[in-house]
């Protein structure tokens, strides 16, 4: 049997998924002609991986434009001459002069079970939703955002108190191993492509910190969800209070056990911190801070008493 032959690459990345990626490109022999990345923004929290660095690591020529779909920087990728052009968590569309520049095809790594949950974010959007299970998805990249060809697909699942940090993870493994599985094929010119009907799915925009503010007039499921969604490492759920602002960062449904009546509130009883919700729904609340303080049963009885603190609506 012949050994594949050696095949060039681009790679645009950023975030863990980059990072895991780019190792799987280049544990298969994959030549790496260059790395396209992004600069940290000194304004965001930082809590994954290095794409430059690990790039680094390998010797391999780093790139961090501004916009990379400019007429000079795509010249630039068809001198390179590469056979195929990888998007990994890049945070940039990628233009048609771009993804012409690759021989063979420019393919894409989404979070999510693609046709569903294209676009932004597609993490924090399926524990929003209280999706049980999410993945990884490989398809060749089009003009439209997540519409082409899909490769390959790794399901993962999530569990009803997940965070999406932590689903956030299973899908980065999820992504290498349906790159792992996918590229051989891609390399022998064997794999297939599944063309998306994009009717069963749905297309999501960005998130900002403010959508974190927590409505206590939904139903308990509801909040709980919201706050798994924007746990940290995301900005996290809240709401203003009489005392200043909750900051809630982990929740527990509590079925079965009965409210005390009346409006939203947050209270102490038998050693825990709970929050009473619109529709008769109790949550645990295991992670808080008021007022930019830690907050827990014993310091908000220290404080409060047997009172509640009422949870006032949405500014």
């Amino acid at each position: 049997m012949g050994s594949i032959p050696v095949t060039r690459c681009v790679v645009f990345a950023y975030h863990d998924v980059g990072v895991r990626c780019l190792k799987v490109l280049l544990a298969q022999g994959m030549q790496v002609a260059l790395v396209v990345t992004h600069r940290d923004d000194p304004g965001e929290r930082v809590w994954f991986g290095s794409v430059a660095a690990v790039a680094a690591d390998y010797d391999i020529p780093v790139a961090t434009p501004d916009d990379p779909n400019t007429p000079e920087f795509a010249d630039r990728l068809r001198a390179l001459a590469p056979d195929f052009l990888f998007s990994f968590y890049y945070r940039r569309m990628l233009g048609p002069a771009l993804l012409d520049a690759a021989r063979r095809g420019a393919y894409n790594m989404h979070g999510s079970l693609l046709p569903r949950y294209r676009g932004r974010v597609p993490v924090n959007w399926a524990v929003l939703h209280g999706e049980k299970e999410t993945g990884a998805t490989l398809h060749r990249m089009v003009a439209k955002p997540d519409a082409g060809e899909i490769v390959a697909r790794q399901a993962v699942p999530i569990l009803p108190d997940d965070t999406a940090g932590e689903v956030f993870a299973k899908v980065t493994v999820a992504a290498e191993m349906a790159l792992a599985v996918a590229l051989p094929g891609l390399r022998a010119g064997t794999a297939a492509h599944e063309p998306q009907d994009l009717a069963t799915g749905s297309y999501f925009g960005g998130r900002k910190p403010e959508d974190g503010r927590i409505d206590w007039r939904r139903p308990a499921a509801a909040i709980h969800n919201l706050v798994r969604a924007v746990a940290p490492p995301y900005p996290g759920a809240f709401c203003e209070t009489p005392a200043g602002r909750l900051e809630v960062l982990r929740t527990l449904l509590q079925p079965g056990r009965p409210a005390r009546g009346g409006p939203p509130a947050l209270y102490a009883a038998d050693g825990r911190l709970y929050a009473d919700c619109a529709d008769g729904g109790v949550l645990r609340i295991l992670d808080a801070r008021l007022a930019s303080q830690p907050l827990d049963a014993s310091s908000f009885a220290g404080r409060f008493g047997d009172q509640t603190l009422p949870l006032l609506d949405p500014a």
